[in-house]
């Protein structure tokens, strides 16, 4: 038996290399990811109730929305208001919805192929990324009324607020920059070469720096709102296709969804670079973070929710399987713990699907 072994390990070996070179077109490398960073290829330390295909979360229901059964993206929470934002990309205008009524309150339209949106309460604005006109818009949330249109780079994308800059920034996807632009004015102050398409743009409350993640690079910019200059560029070994971006600013971790990996990076802020490296669901992309459980959801074009708790400096996946076709949207209340994910397609028709997380007591 033990010939027949071998030969069967021989011929797993030859079957592993030729799935990676077909679908890579590189030959497995051993050397991708250095050996001080952790990599998971598998969900870890799962719980009884949340094994692959058993996500931790109960679904509570799914309310209709407007336009037609076409492509969402981006979300943002306006606590205050009890106003979830939603970009609804393919009918090309922002949903807004009550979340303490669960119901649509109205749509701002007229905002080709909108990508990014961002709710800043303490402006009474919201911004949202038009991509069909490279503008970013600038919507008054008390009338829901578009106030600016400010021109906003080539293929704009994800949108960040610098709170004592008092500045917007927009990652621009093909124009391989950020554009600033001053809140106050709202006149385009400048743009930042980042060498490589801007993905997803966050701020962090810390160090009141601004982190964008850089296509073709693979690594994540760091940009002091002061200069508005790249102040250093961090790598993100294993990471292809970085783009998706979410930091937890009370323990100093930003979250990398590389995109065309199925992997998620881990940067420690503090350190200064990449510790960890995990594997989740095909085509990550949104990523939502509950503070109050140190829980991360990431979603994924291919329908699969990874979900992973803080341990420490680390993550570690509780769960992970197919939540819903292209669930690649998720938003979190950080008030209630409801997550919420915009399908265009139930039946032919869109709809949010608001779930809860079903190991917690709440």
């Amino acid at each position: 038996m033990k010939p027949l072994a071998i030969m069967g390990g021989l011929l797993l070996l030859i079957v592993f290399a030729v799935f990676t070179i077909t679908c890579t077109g590189k030959a497995p490398s051993a050397n991708s990811v250095p050996a001080s960073i952790q990599t998971t290829s598998a969900p870890t330390s799962l719980s009884p109730s949340a094994t692959p295909g058993n996500l931790p979360l109960r679904t509570l229901r799914d309310v209709p929305l407007t336009g037609g059964a076409t492509r969402f993206d981006y979300q943002s929470l306006d606590a205050n208001t009890a106003r979830l934002y939603i970009a609804h990309l393919g009918d090309g205008m922002m949903t807004v919805f009550d979340i303490s009524k669960d119901t649509v309150l109205g749509d701002v339209k007229d905002l080709p192929r909108v990508h990014g949106v961002l709710a800043v309460p303490e402006l009474h604005r919201v911004y949202a990324s038009a991509t069909g006109t490279n503008e970013l818009a600038v919507i008054d949330d008390n009338t829901l009324q578009i106030i600016a249109r400010v021109p906003a780079g080539d293929y704009p994308d994800g949108v960040a607020y610098a709170s004592k800059a008092n500045k917007i920034y927009v990652s621009d996807l093909h124009g391989k920059t950020d554009t600033v632009i001053d809140a106050k004015t709202n006149q385009v102050v400048t743009t930042i070469a980042l060498g490589g398409g801007a993905g997803n743009t966050q701020y962090d409350s810390v160090s009141e720096h601004i982190f964008v993640t850089v296509h073709g690079q693979n690594e994540m910019a760091e940009i002091d709102p002061n200069k508005d200059q790249v102040i250093a560029r961090y790598p993100l070994p294993g990471c292809s296709g970085s783009h998706g971006l979410n930091i937890d600013s009370e323990h100093a971790l930003a979250f990398v969804a590389c995109e065309e990996n199925a992997k998620l990076a881990v940067f420690d802020l503090d350190a200064k670079k990449m510790t960890a490296i995990h594997s989740v669901g095909a085509d990550p992309d949104v990523l939502a973070f509950d503070k109050a459980f140190g829980r991360l959801y990431v979603s994924a074009e291919s329908g699969i929710i990874s979900i992973f708790d803080e341990r420490g400096k680390g993550l570690v996946k509780i769960g992970e399987g197919f939540f819903a076709a292209n669930a690649h949207s998720v938003a979190v209340d950080q008030r209630t713990h409801r997550v919420y994910f915009p399908l265009q397609n139930v039946g032919g028709k869109p709809v949010l699907r608001i779930a809860l997380p079903s190991d917690k007591q709440l």
